[in-house]
């Protein structure tokens, strides 16, 4: 793990949390966002949705790169 710390990113398709996720671990974008879509299926949809209403809640934005 390297020392980015776990944020939303602005430019995300919804709320930025799997984006951000995505970011943190390394992975890329559309796999988490896929992998997220299949546990939301798999578990009726409820606790998926409820997770990312909570982290998109919690966790902070990412400011936007200056240049």
């Amino acid at each position: 793990m390297s020392d980015t710390k776990l944020h939303r990113i602005p430019d995300g398709i919804l709320g930025g949390v799997c984006g951000g996720f995505a970011d943190y671990i390394g992975w890329g974008r559309g796999l988490v966002r896929l992998l997220y879509v299949v546990f939301s299926i798999l578990s009726a949809a409820f606790p998926g949705t409820i997770v990312y209403i909570i982290l998109w809640i919690v966790m902070p934005k990412r400011k936007a790169v200056q240049s």
